[in-house]
């Protein structure tokens, strides 16, 4: 029986009723009213059985279908749990949200650990700029992606990963999740290596030098250098002194006078930094280091266009809107308000950054805040919200 149409019926019998009821109430009882109400009250007492009676069988009905239903769930919750490869599933920041137990055993981490924690933490140093990168463009996109990446463990133990990942999104096209497919090819790269020449891997059997935050590199012009760990500011200044951001050198990308046409260029460590540096007359007489070292070279020139991008903007806000967004594709980092960036910058950085003062930036850092569009951490680590 269609729910409606028994609401409908119970509603004309309890008038019927009703009206009996009243006239029993306002004139005298006739021979001929109690026979009417007992048989309007035999059909609602009919009603209610046969209703009753439906609503009985779809109860068992229902209960039936949550069983399959719950069946059916655990046995994909199996699939996944007991599955021989690493399986993660994240948020679009790379918070994991569920781990397999083949995801335990691979990152030597219980399960319970894993939850909450993000990806990148999971992510070899000179890996995770390359990671940042890769994560906002997984999440832009609706294509399954395949990367390699050096992991490490919670052992402090490294292994090569092939990984799968695809973007779950909603109707609107906003990402719901990450689901990453890991397996260990730490040994296949390994005998890959072996038939490599050395000579391709820029930081091996080169010494390290160290500098601290703050410091000024020296250049020389026959030198390139290579970022081992941490950030560097490349800089210049104009005809009044002011000093202009042109670039900012992370992990395993390149610097050089020699790639430069300014009289005036500056190298300034933003965190503690280790360096190797390769000589131009190395580089040339060997192909398979030019060859590796090319990716590298073409990453500080796409960034190079990118602050062209932000110089070339008319209004302050438009330059400072798009610095922002440049710094969170360059340094940023997820984190569960936003994008954090990795290093403290100051207002006199972020303004040379955008060719303008201190003080506009200072004004325009507070505006932002108020409407909620960027924060500060703990450490006063720029927080970038997701709408930028």
């Amino acid at each position: 029986m269609n729910i409606d149409n028994f609401s409908q019926r119970a509603q004309i019998m309890y008038r019927r009723l009703s009206d009996f009821y009243q006239s029993a109430t306002t004139s005298p009882l006739t021979l001929d009213v109690l026979p009417q109400a007992l048989m309007e009250l035999g059909s609602v007492s009919e009603m209610v059985e046969i209703a009753t009676e439906e609503l009985h069988q779809q109860n068992e009905e229902l209960t039936q279908t949550r069983s399959l239903v719950e069946a059916e769930r655990q046995r994909y919750q199996d699939l996944f749990e007991f599955a021989p490869d690493c399986y993660l599933v994240t948020d679009g920041n790379g918070v994991i949200q569920e781990a397999n137990r083949a995801a335990a055993r691979m990152l030597k981490v219980t399960q319970q650990f894993l939850v909450g924690k993000l990806m990148i933490t999971f992510v070899a140093s000179e890996e995770r700029h390359r990671f940042r990168n890769e994560l906002t463009q997984i999440c832009q996109s609706d294509k399954v992606r395949e990367l390699l990446l050096r992991l490490q463990r919670r052992s402090d133990e490294y292994m090569d990963a092939a990984i799968t990942v695809a973007a779950c999104h909603n109707s609107a096209s906003d990402t719901i999740n990450l689901r990453w497919l890991i397996r260990d090819v730490t040994e296949h790269r390994q005998v890959e290596r072996t038939t490599l020449n050395p000579e391709s891997d820029p930081f091996q059997n080169r010494p390290v030098s160290q500098y601290s935050k703050g410091e000024i590199i020296p250049l020389g012009w026959q030198s390139i250098f290579c970022v081992r760990r941490g950030l560097v500011k490349l800089s210049t200044h104009c005809e009044t002194g002011e000093e202009v951001l042109v670039g900012l050198v992370g992990e395993g990308m390149v610097f050089s006078s020699s790639m430069t046409g300014l009289h005036t260029y500056q190298a300034t460590t933003m965190s503690n930094v280790e360096l190797v540096s390769i000589s131009v007359t190395e580089m040339l007489a060997s192909p398979t280091l030019s060859h590796a070292l090319l990716p590298k070279i073409n990453q500080r020139l796409r960034q190079t266009e990118s602050f062209l991008v932000v110089s070339g903007r008319r209004r302050v806000e438009d330059r400072f809107y798009h610095l922002l967004r440049l710094l969170k594709q360059e340094i940023g980092q997820p984190v569960t308000q936003g994008t954090r960036l990795s290093v403290r910058l100051t207002h006199e950085d972020l303004a040379s950054g955008c060719c303008t003062t201190r003080v506009t930036i200072t004004r325009l850092i507070g505006k932002l805040q108020k409407q909620g569009k960027i924060g500060f951490d703990s450490k006063k680590h720029l927080i970038i919200k997701d709408m930028y």
